[in-house]
């Protein structure tokens, strides 16, 4: 791994650096340069999706960055219109294409969108896929506990990552329990709340203020602390460096409890026991 981020060892056998960069709602034109960026900054993990429509953008950074394959860790996503077991593997296929790439080495159910009930056939087209080498770690995003329950019950591999929304206002320490229990590595989407205004909580500015750190930084930090794999996005040069120093410093126990006591039980994004589209 890079410039000492520390890597997760996921139950695939895989290891995935705890921070990586998010180009979630990053312009197509604007990707790419914002991908080399920080891969030049030092993050060696990507996180891009299906319908994030800039799979080929990442890829052309990847292509111009001289890094070895090997030194790169990419996910991408199952578009939500791509569920079925054929269709969750021609989707990798495709994105694959648009990547460059031969293998992913995550692939993760976006949504379980329960009323179209197809995430378990889903889930047995990424176990083929793992087996045909297409992508070397299967995963799940947006998952609670009854759809892993479920995907215990008729499957028979257990994810490797449940990529779910955490921030200092949605803290999901008891789905965080859920997924440790069962062996799942957490990763955090929206980490820093999307600017809906976790980082203009007090607490944070005071915490920020005693480390000479932003509240970003802050908020982050307390993401690794709790052992959350985290991944946020920017398309400005300095924040995206700003995001990577966050191995510098850590948070007192104190300081870890005063996040936590900003807890809201408040989601920025859908439920996902109620989203379908």
């Amino acid at each position: 791994m890079s410039n000492n981020v520390p890597g997760v060892k996921l139950n695939s056998g895989a290891t995935i650096p705890q921070l990586g960069f998010g180009v979630f709602q990053i312009d197509r034109q604007d990707t790419a340069k914002t991908v080399q960026t920080a891969l030049e900054i030092g993050y060696r993990h990507i996180d891009t999706a299906q319908m994030y429509g800039n799979e080929a953008e990442v890829g052309e950074a990847i292509a111009n960055s001289g890094l070895r394959r090997d030194d790169l860790f990419v996910t991408t996503k199952c578009n939500n219109a791509n569920h079925g077991y054929d269709d969750a593997q021609r989707a990798l296929d495709e994105s694959l294409t648009k990547l460059g790439l031969d293998y992913v080495d995550l692939y993760l159910v976006h949504w379980p969108l329960p009323g179209k009930d197809l995430y378990v056939e889903t889930w047995k087209g990424f176990e083929q896929a793992a087996k045909d080498g297409k992508s070397r770690s299967i995963g799940v995003s947006n998952f609670k506990a009854h759809h892993l329950d479920r995907l215990a019950q008729e499957t028979s591999t257990v994810p490797a990552v449940n990529q779910i929304e955490i921030h200092p206002h949605m803290q999901q320490q008891e789905m965080r329990e859920q997924d440790e229990r069962r062996g799942i590595a957490t990763e955090a989407w929206s980490p820093i709340g999307q600017g809906k205004g976790v980082l203009d909580e007090p607490v944070l500015g005071k915490i920020a203020a005693a480390h000479g750190k932003s509240a970003a930084q802050v908020t982050l930090r307390w993401h690794v602390q709790l052992g959350n794999i985290v991944f946020p996005k920017s398309v400005t040069t300095e924040r995206i460096r700003e995001n990577f120093e966050i191995f510098d410093f850590s948070l007192t126990a104190d300081e870890m409890s005063a996040v936590a006591g900003l807890e809201k039980g408040q989601r920025v994004g859908p439920d996902p026991d109620t989203f379908d589209r």
